[in-house]
């Protein structure tokens, strides 16, 4: 696919991955529009971090998904269209259920709705590991079952199928993407690999919840690129397909590898607060990527390891964004 002068919207573009997406689309000299959630400061999220020169190439609509009118307005006219807005993490979900709903599913809703009628030449629609709960098999492909452990990860696996249901109704061009555990520069402290990054660099003490989780994790840079081979083939058109590295690692492990990196002994502490509801952990996520591979000729370029140092790197020269003496949910 030529991206020169192609429309685009990236929805949840001022977050961790669209951020990272919207510059990539920018580089490729793609006319982006970022649609971000609207708020009373203006404030773009990791846009604003954005060179100017990148920032005049942009078109910044400042909105909200579960608005469906508001939705249809940003997607008319556009020839691409990720839809990455939604809320994502797990703790939060136990206490605000509904707002997940409303967001992740009825969000989704609205974009595929808005994408149907503004006949979008393709939709890539963001789906996440967690919809599996914990893996029956691993490496996990593509038809193992769904399992709902938590309200995020219901709400998720309701938007999957909203999107797919418009494939088989309505012949929607719209393609499921589904990355495992995404990290790099940027992303919150909600996460566990700046949470470990960021407290080490305050101290030796990391304070965690459980150690035994095991997760695939993936550079930013390529589910970037995923995101991106997706909309260009058009062999996932209808498909929902994997991206991550097909190695796992528990947290222990990945502590004793940021410590190796920092140079750091770190030791951790146990808060029981930090600790899910035991049937509602997953205990374990790794990726089969061979689907990826097949329709779209992607796959990982970064190890853990450089991933790990490009955001350790980061993390050290952005600390002041990070509230490390707190549980960020």
């Amino acid at each position: 696919m030529n991206w020169k002068g192609k429309k685009v919207l990236v929805t949840g573009a001022g977050g961790f991955i669209g951020s990272h997406l919207v510059e990539a689309l920018v580089e490729k000299g793609a006319k982006t529009t970022a649609y971000v959630h609207y708020n009373s400061r203006n404030d773009w999220g990791w846009i604003e971090t954005f060179q100017d020169e990148t920032k005049k190439k942009l078109t910044v609509i400042a909105g909200d998904i579960r608005d469906p009118e508001n939705v249809r307005k940003a997607v008319r006219g556009q020839d691409i269209l990720f839809h990455l807005a939604s809320l994502i993490s797990i703790p939060f979900s136990y206490e605000a259920s509904r707002s997940y709903l409303s967001t992740n599913l009825m969000g989704a809703m609205n974009v595929v709705q808005a994408a149907l009628e503004a006949k979008i030449e393709r939709l890539v629609h963001t789906s996440t590991s967690e919809v599996y709960g914990t893996a029956q098999y691993v490496p996990i492909d593509e038809i193992h079952s769904l399992q709902a452990q938590s309200p995020y990860s219901a709400s998720k696996i309701g938007a999957d199928k909203i999107a797919e249901s418009y494939f088989y109704t309505y012949g929607l061009p719209v393609g499921i993407l589904r990355p495992f555990n995404t990290f790099g520069p940027r992303q919150s402290s909600r996460a566990i690999i700046p949470t470990i990054i960021t407290q080490a660099l305050k101290g030796k003490e990391i304070v965690l919840g459980s150690l035994e989780p095991v997760r695939d994790f993936l550079f930013v840079g390529d589910t970037v690129r995923g995101f991106i081979k997706m909309a260009e083939s058009p062999k996932t058109i209808g498909e929902t397909v994997h991206i991550g590295t097909g190695s796992g690692v528990t947290i222990k492990e990945l502590i004793a590898k940021i410590g190796r990196l920092m140079k750091r002994d770190l030791r951790v502490k146990s808060d029981r607060n930090r600790i899910r509801p035991e049937k509602s952990e997953v205990m374990r996520l790794v990726c089969d990527n061979r689907k990826a591979v097949q329709l779209m000729g992607w796959k990982p370029d970064y190890t853990l390891e450089e991933g790990l140092r490009e955001t350790i790197d980061w993390m050290t020269r952005n600390l002041k964004n990070y509230k490390t003496d707190i549980y960020n949910v």
